[in-house]
Protein backbone atom coordinates (compact mmCIF):
# COMPACT_ATOMS: atom_id res chain seq x y z
CA UNK A 1 0.00 0.00 0.00
CA UNK A 2 1.08 3.41 -0.91
CA UNK A 3 -0.89 6.75 -0.75
CA UNK A 4 -0.46 10.28 -0.43
CA UNK A 5 -2.56 12.18 1.59
CA UNK A 6 -3.29 16.12 3.34
CA UNK A 7 -1.64 15.50 6.58
CA UNK A 8 -4.89 18.33 8.14
CA UNK A 9 -7.40 16.38 6.54
CA UNK A 10 -6.05 12.87 7.25
CA UNK A 11 -5.68 14.61 11.26
CA UNK A 12 -8.57 15.51 11.91
CA UNK A 13 -10.08 12.08 10.56
CA UNK A 14 -7.76 10.03 12.87
CA UNK A 15 -8.64 12.53 16.00
CA UNK A 16 -12.42 12.17 15.30
CA UNK A 17 -12.22 8.51 14.90
CA UNK A 18 -10.07 8.37 18.08
CA UNK A 19 -13.41 8.85 20.55
CA UNK A 20 -14.66 5.17 19.43
CA UNK A 21 -11.24 3.36 19.11
CA UNK A 22 -11.32 1.00 21.96
CA UNK A 23 -9.05 1.64 24.85
CA UNK A 24 -6.37 -1.29 26.48
CA UNK A 25 -8.69 -3.60 24.57
CA UNK A 26 -8.14 -7.75 25.08
CA UNK A 27 -7.90 -7.57 21.04
CA UNK A 28 -4.97 -5.22 20.22
CA UNK A 29 -6.39 -4.68 17.05
CA UNK A 30 -9.60 -2.77 18.17
CA UNK A 31 -6.63 -0.27 19.71
CA UNK A 32 -5.91 0.55 16.12
CA UNK A 33 -7.65 2.55 12.63
CA UNK A 34 -8.00 0.32 9.83
CA UNK A 35 -6.72 2.50 6.53
CA UNK A 36 -7.94 1.11 3.21
CA UNK A 37 -6.70 2.82 0.39
CA UNK A 38 -8.27 2.24 -2.66
CA UNK A 39 -7.89 4.34 -6.43
CA UNK A 40 -8.51 7.92 -5.07
CA UNK A 41 -9.40 8.03 -1.66
CA UNK A 42 -8.25 6.37 2.04
CA UNK A 43 -10.94 4.99 4.41
CA UNK A 44 -10.34 5.52 7.93
CA UNK A 45 -12.39 2.92 10.25
CA UNK A 46 -12.30 2.87 14.25
CA UNK A 47 -14.42 0.08 15.99
CA UNK A 48 -14.82 -1.32 19.31
CA UNK A 49 -17.85 -3.87 18.77
CA UNK A 50 -20.25 -1.45 20.63
CA UNK A 51 -20.18 1.44 18.12
CA UNK A 52 -18.23 2.58 15.23
CA UNK A 53 -17.15 5.58 12.73
CA UNK A 54 -15.81 5.34 9.05
CA UNK A 55 -14.54 8.67 6.94
CA UNK A 56 -13.35 9.08 3.53
CA UNK A 57 -10.85 10.91 2.64
CA UNK A 58 -9.26 12.13 -1.06
CA UNK A 59 -5.60 10.48 -1.36
CA UNK A 60 -3.03 9.77 -4.22
CA UNK A 61 -3.58 6.17 -4.54
CA UNK A 62 -0.16 4.67 -5.83
CA UNK A 63 -0.50 1.02 -4.80
CA UNK A 64 -3.95 -0.21 -3.03
CA UNK A 65 -3.80 -1.84 0.22
CA UNK A 66 -4.75 -2.06 4.08
CA UNK A 67 -3.33 -1.59 7.24
CA UNK A 68 -4.22 -1.75 11.39
CA UNK A 69 -2.17 1.15 12.49
CA UNK A 70 -2.43 1.99 16.67
CA UNK A 71 -4.46 4.95 17.02
CA UNK A 72 -2.68 7.11 19.95
CA UNK A 73 0.37 6.81 17.90
CA UNK A 74 -0.40 7.90 14.93
CA UNK A 75 -2.39 10.71 15.81
CA UNK A 76 0.45 11.40 17.87
CA UNK A 77 2.86 11.32 14.85
CA UNK A 78 0.52 13.17 12.43
CA UNK A 79 0.43 15.96 15.37
CA UNK A 80 4.09 16.65 15.54
CA UNK A 81 4.80 16.37 11.39
CA UNK A 82 5.55 19.63 9.80
CA UNK A 83 4.47 19.24 6.11
CA UNK A 84 1.73 19.59 4.46
CA UNK A 85 1.30 16.30 2.82
CA UNK A 86 2.11 12.57 4.35
CA UNK A 87 2.98 9.46 2.36
CA UNK A 88 1.99 6.03 3.67
CA UNK A 89 3.40 3.41 2.76
CA UNK A 90 3.46 -0.39 3.86
CA UNK A 91 5.43 -3.58 3.40
CA UNK A 92 4.79 -7.68 3.18
CA UNK A 93 5.81 -7.44 6.86
CA UNK A 94 3.20 -5.33 7.72
CA UNK A 95 5.67 -2.25 8.15
CA UNK A 96 4.57 1.16 7.92
CA UNK A 97 6.53 3.79 6.46
CA UNK A 98 5.11 6.98 7.29
CA UNK A 99 7.10 10.19 6.29
CA UNK A 100 6.48 14.15 5.63
CA UNK A 101 8.90 16.84 4.47
CA UNK A 102 12.29 15.57 6.20
CA UNK A 103 10.85 13.37 8.91
CA UNK A 104 10.29 10.00 8.66
CA UNK A 105 9.32 7.09 10.65
CA UNK A 106 8.88 3.37 10.78
CA UNK A 107 6.68 1.71 12.52
CA UNK A 108 5.20 -1.59 13.31
CA UNK A 109 1.00 -2.04 11.84
CA UNK A 110 -1.31 -4.78 12.25
CA UNK A 111 -3.08 -7.19 9.88
CA UNK A 112 -6.59 -5.97 8.23
CA UNK A 113 -7.63 -9.13 8.46
CA UNK A 114 -7.48 -9.07 12.08
CA UNK A 115 -10.18 -5.77 12.13
CA UNK A 116 -13.42 -6.98 12.90
CA UNK A 117 -16.08 -6.15 10.02
CA UNK A 118 -17.68 -3.18 10.78
CA UNK A 119 -21.71 -3.61 10.51
CA UNK A 120 -23.25 -1.26 7.81
CA UNK A 121 -27.58 -0.68 8.53
CA UNK A 122 -28.67 -1.59 5.47
CA UNK A 123 -32.53 -1.13 5.89
CA UNK A 124 -34.58 0.70 7.98
CA UNK A 125 -36.28 3.91 8.94
CA UNK A 126 -34.67 7.31 7.34
CA UNK A 127 -35.21 10.48 9.33
CA UNK A 128 -33.24 13.71 9.15
CA UNK A 129 -32.72 16.17 12.06
CA UNK A 130 -30.95 19.38 12.31
CA UNK A 131 -27.57 19.06 14.15
CA UNK A 132 -28.80 21.91 16.81
CA UNK A 133 -32.27 20.16 17.55
CA UNK A 134 -30.07 16.72 18.40
CA UNK A 135 -27.65 18.47 20.34
CA UNK A 136 -29.92 20.08 22.22
CA UNK A 137 -32.46 17.30 23.20
CA UNK A 138 -29.44 15.16 24.19
CA UNK A 139 -27.63 17.74 26.66
CA UNK A 140 -31.30 18.21 28.40
CA UNK A 141 -31.85 14.73 28.50
CA UNK A 142 -28.81 12.62 28.49
CA UNK A 143 -27.42 13.90 32.66
CA UNK A 144 -30.11 11.48 33.68
CA UNK A 145 -28.66 8.30 32.23
CA UNK A 146 -27.95 6.03 33.96
CA UNK A 147 -23.82 5.18 34.68
CA UNK A 148 -24.32 2.03 35.37
CA UNK A 149 -25.46 -1.06 33.89
CA UNK A 150 -27.27 -2.69 37.15
CA UNK A 151 -29.85 -4.86 36.50
CA UNK A 152 -31.22 -2.97 33.75
CA UNK A 153 -29.03 -2.07 31.64
CA UNK A 154 -31.29 -0.48 29.27
CA UNK A 155 -31.36 2.57 31.72
CA UNK A 156 -27.58 3.14 30.19
CA UNK A 157 -29.65 4.10 26.99
CA UNK A 158 -31.42 7.03 25.93
CA UNK A 159 -35.33 6.52 24.46
CA UNK A 160 -35.82 8.13 20.96
CA UNK A 161 -39.53 8.52 19.72
CA UNK A 162 -40.94 10.70 17.00
CA UNK A 163 -44.75 10.80 17.08
CA UNK A 164 -47.22 13.10 15.35
CA UNK A 165 -44.33 15.35 13.88
CA UNK A 166 -43.27 15.47 17.62
CA UNK A 167 -39.63 14.01 18.82
CA UNK A 168 -38.95 13.14 22.35
CA UNK A 169 -35.96 12.12 24.22
CA UNK A 170 -36.38 10.21 27.75
CA UNK A 171 -33.66 9.17 30.29
CA UNK A 172 -34.23 7.77 33.64
CA UNK A 173 -31.81 6.01 36.17
CA UNK A 174 -34.16 4.52 38.78
CA UNK A 175 -33.55 8.22 40.66
CA UNK A 176 -34.49 10.86 38.15
CA UNK A 177 -36.01 11.38 34.92
CA UNK A 178 -35.68 13.64 32.01
CA UNK A 179 -38.14 14.48 29.06
CA UNK A 180 -38.06 17.25 26.14
CA UNK A 181 -39.81 17.70 23.68
CA UNK A 182 -39.81 19.52 20.40
CA UNK A 183 -41.97 19.50 16.85
CA UNK A 184 -39.59 18.50 14.06
CA UNK A 185 -41.44 17.87 10.28
CA UNK A 186 -40.72 14.33 10.52
CA UNK A 187 -43.21 12.31 9.40
CA UNK A 188 -41.90 8.56 10.81
CA UNK A 189 -42.83 7.23 13.88
CA UNK A 190 -39.81 5.64 15.32
CA UNK A 191 -39.12 4.82 18.78
CA UNK A 192 -35.02 3.27 20.24
CA UNK A 193 -33.20 3.55 22.48
CA UNK A 194 -29.37 4.28 22.31
CA UNK A 195 -26.77 4.02 24.15
CA UNK A 196 -26.01 7.19 26.37
CA UNK A 197 -22.05 6.73 25.57
CA UNK A 198 -22.82 6.77 21.49
CA UNK A 199 -25.02 9.23 21.26
CA UNK A 200 -22.76 11.52 23.63
CA UNK A 201 -20.26 10.79 20.77
CA UNK A 202 -22.87 11.90 18.11
CA UNK A 203 -23.40 14.97 19.42
CA UNK A 204 -19.47 16.18 19.93
CA UNK A 205 -19.57 15.15 16.28
CA UNK A 206 -22.47 17.00 15.64
CA UNK A 207 -21.70 20.28 17.17
CA UNK A 208 -18.46 20.40 15.03
CA UNK A 209 -19.68 19.40 11.35
CA UNK A 210 -23.42 21.82 11.99
CA UNK A 211 -24.93 19.76 9.41
CA UNK A 212 -28.20 18.05 9.49
CA UNK A 213 -28.19 14.69 10.60
CA UNK A 214 -29.48 11.84 8.06
CA UNK A 215 -30.23 8.78 10.65
CA UNK A 216 -31.07 5.05 9.68
CA UNK A 217 -32.58 2.88 12.21
CA UNK A 218 -32.64 -0.47 11.69
CA UNK A 219 -33.35 -3.67 13.88
CA UNK A 220 -30.59 -3.91 16.17
CA UNK A 221 -28.33 -0.94 14.71
CA UNK A 222 -28.28 2.63 14.18
CA UNK A 223 -26.27 4.96 12.20
CA UNK A 224 -25.70 8.84 11.62
CA UNK A 225 -24.16 10.26 8.85
CA UNK A 226 -22.81 13.66 9.87
CA UNK A 227 -20.14 15.73 7.78
CA UNK A 228 -18.86 12.43 5.91
CA UNK A 229 -18.61 10.72 9.21
CA UNK A 230 -20.53 7.36 9.16
CA UNK A 231 -21.50 6.41 12.52
CA UNK A 232 -22.73 3.25 14.10
CA UNK A 233 -24.09 2.36 17.65
CA UNK A 234 -25.92 -1.23 18.65
CA UNK A 235 -29.15 -0.44 19.75
CA UNK A 236 -31.05 -2.07 22.69
CA UNK A 237 -33.13 -4.72 22.57
CA UNK A 238 -36.49 -4.90 24.60
CA UNK A 239 -38.86 -2.31 25.91
CA UNK A 240 -38.11 0.65 27.46
CA UNK A 241 -39.45 1.49 31.18
CA UNK A 242 -43.20 2.65 31.13
CA UNK A 243 -42.48 5.85 32.61
CA UNK A 244 -45.87 7.36 32.29
CA UNK A 245 -46.66 5.15 35.16
CA UNK A 246 -44.61 7.69 37.77
CA UNK A 247 -45.53 10.89 36.52
CA UNK A 248 -47.75 12.64 39.09
CA UNK A 249 -51.57 13.59 38.14
CA UNK A 250 -51.55 15.29 41.15
CA UNK A 251 -49.56 18.34 43.59
CA UNK A 252 -50.59 19.32 47.15
CA UNK A 253 -47.68 21.66 46.81
CA UNK A 254 -45.88 24.59 43.96
CA UNK A 255 -43.70 27.42 43.35
CA UNK A 256 -42.75 29.51 40.62
CA UNK A 257 -39.10 30.16 40.73
CA UNK A 258 -36.85 32.57 38.11
CA UNK A 259 -34.02 29.37 37.38
CA UNK A 260 -31.13 31.11 37.57
CA UNK A 261 -31.75 32.71 41.54
CA UNK A 262 -32.16 28.85 42.31
CA UNK A 263 -29.02 27.53 40.60
CA UNK A 264 -27.25 30.61 42.37
CA UNK A 265 -28.38 29.85 45.99
CA UNK A 266 -28.11 25.99 45.06
CA UNK A 267 -24.59 26.38 44.10
CA UNK A 268 -23.59 28.71 47.23
CA UNK A 269 -24.87 26.12 49.78
CA UNK A 270 -23.75 23.03 47.50
CA UNK A 271 -20.09 24.50 48.25
CA UNK A 272 -19.90 22.06 51.47
CA UNK A 273 -21.53 18.92 50.23
CA UNK A 274 -18.53 16.41 49.86
CA UNK A 275 -20.65 13.85 48.77
CA UNK A 276 -24.58 14.62 47.20
CA UNK A 277 -25.72 11.55 47.66
CA UNK A 278 -25.42 11.29 51.50
CA UNK A 279 -25.63 15.12 52.54
CA UNK A 280 -29.02 16.62 50.96
CA UNK A 281 -29.83 19.97 50.19
CA UNK A 282 -32.30 20.72 52.56
CA UNK A 283 -35.89 22.62 51.58
CA UNK A 284 -38.17 24.45 54.32
CA UNK A 285 -40.80 26.01 51.94
CA UNK A 286 -43.45 28.33 53.93
CA UNK A 287 -45.98 30.54 52.94
CA UNK A 288 -43.65 33.36 51.42
CA UNK A 289 -40.13 32.45 52.30
CA UNK A 290 -37.80 29.18 51.87
CA UNK A 291 -34.29 28.65 53.43
CA UNK A 292 -31.77 26.02 51.30
CA UNK A 293 -29.37 24.79 54.40
CA UNK A 294 -26.50 21.70 54.80
CA UNK A 295 -24.89 20.72 57.61
CA UNK A 296 -21.33 18.53 56.87
CA UNK A 297 -18.43 18.06 58.25
CA UNK A 298 -16.95 21.05 57.25
CA UNK A 299 -19.75 23.46 58.68
CA UNK A 300 -23.05 25.09 57.66
CA UNK A 301 -24.66 26.80 55.08
CA UNK A 302 -28.07 28.39 54.97
CA UNK A 303 -29.64 30.95 52.69
CA UNK A 304 -33.16 32.90 52.36
CA UNK A 305 -34.88 33.73 49.48
CA UNK A 306 -38.98 34.96 48.72
CA UNK A 307 -41.42 32.99 47.67
CA UNK A 308 -45.15 32.62 47.18
CA UNK A 309 -45.98 28.86 47.94
CA UNK A 310 -49.24 27.12 46.59
CA UNK A 311 -49.98 24.70 49.46
CA UNK A 312 -49.11 23.86 53.40
CA UNK A 313 -45.43 24.57 54.48
CA UNK A 314 -42.93 21.19 54.28
CA UNK A 315 -39.22 20.37 54.82
CA UNK A 316 -37.34 18.29 51.52
CA UNK A 317 -34.06 16.85 51.21
CA UNK A 318 -33.00 17.04 47.27
CA UNK A 319 -29.57 15.48 46.09
CA UNK A 320 -27.61 18.89 45.27
CA UNK A 321 -26.60 17.64 41.83
CA UNK A 322 -29.34 16.14 40.48
CA UNK A 323 -31.10 19.38 41.27
CA UNK A 324 -28.74 21.32 39.82
CA UNK A 325 -28.18 19.27 36.32
CA UNK A 326 -32.01 19.58 35.78
CA UNK A 327 -32.54 23.57 36.04
CA UNK A 328 -29.23 23.81 33.86
CA UNK A 329 -30.98 22.01 31.30
CA UNK A 330 -34.60 24.08 31.55
CA UNK A 331 -34.79 25.95 28.63
CA UNK A 332 -37.20 28.86 30.40
CA UNK A 333 -36.04 31.78 32.77
CA UNK A 334 -39.20 30.99 34.91
CA UNK A 335 -39.78 27.27 36.11
CA UNK A 336 -42.79 25.73 38.20
CA UNK A 337 -41.99 23.32 40.73
CA UNK A 338 -44.50 20.73 41.58
CA UNK A 339 -44.16 18.89 45.30
CA UNK A 340 -46.00 15.97 46.94
CA UNK A 341 -44.48 16.60 50.22
CA UNK A 342 -41.12 15.39 51.32
CA UNK A 343 -41.46 11.75 50.23
CA UNK A 344 -42.30 12.21 47.16
CA UNK A 345 -41.09 13.08 44.02
CA UNK A 346 -40.06 16.73 42.88
CA UNK A 347 -41.75 17.74 39.51
CA UNK A 348 -39.76 20.95 37.12
CA UNK A 349 -41.09 22.10 34.12
CA UNK A 350 -42.46 25.36 32.51
CA UNK A 351 -44.02 28.15 34.12
CA UNK A 352 -46.89 27.46 31.73
CA UNK A 353 -48.28 24.41 32.26
CA UNK A 354 -49.31 24.01 28.59
CA UNK A 355 -46.02 24.00 27.59
CA UNK A 356 -44.69 20.36 27.71
CA UNK A 357 -41.61 21.06 25.66
CA UNK A 358 -39.52 19.57 28.90
CA UNK A 359 -40.12 17.94 32.46
CA UNK A 360 -37.74 16.64 35.32
CA UNK A 361 -38.28 14.32 38.13
CA UNK A 362 -36.00 14.06 41.23
CA UNK A 363 -36.36 11.56 44.08
CA UNK A 364 -35.75 13.31 47.25
CA UNK A 365 -33.40 11.91 49.57
CA UNK A 366 -34.34 11.03 53.55
CA UNK A 367 -33.57 13.70 56.56
CA UNK A 368 -32.65 12.53 59.45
Amino acid sequence: MKFTVSRDSFLEAVLKLLRVVGAKSTMPVLEGILLSANEDCVTLTAYNLEMGMKKEIFCNCEVKGEIVIKARLLSDILRRLAGSQVEIKTDEKLMCHIKSDGTEFDIMGMDASDFPEMPTVSEGSNISLESKTLCDMVKGTIFAVSQIEGSRPIYTGLNIATENGIIRFVAIDGYRLAIKKEKTNIEKNVNFVVSGKAIAEVVKLAEEESENIDIIIGNRLISFLIGGYMFIARLFEGDYVDYKKVLPEEFKQSIVIDKNELISSAERVSLLINDAFSTPLRFLFDEDEATLSCATSIGRAKETFKIDLEGSPFEIGLNSRYLLEALRACDEEKIKIKFNGPNSAVTIMPEDENNDEFLYLIMPLRLK
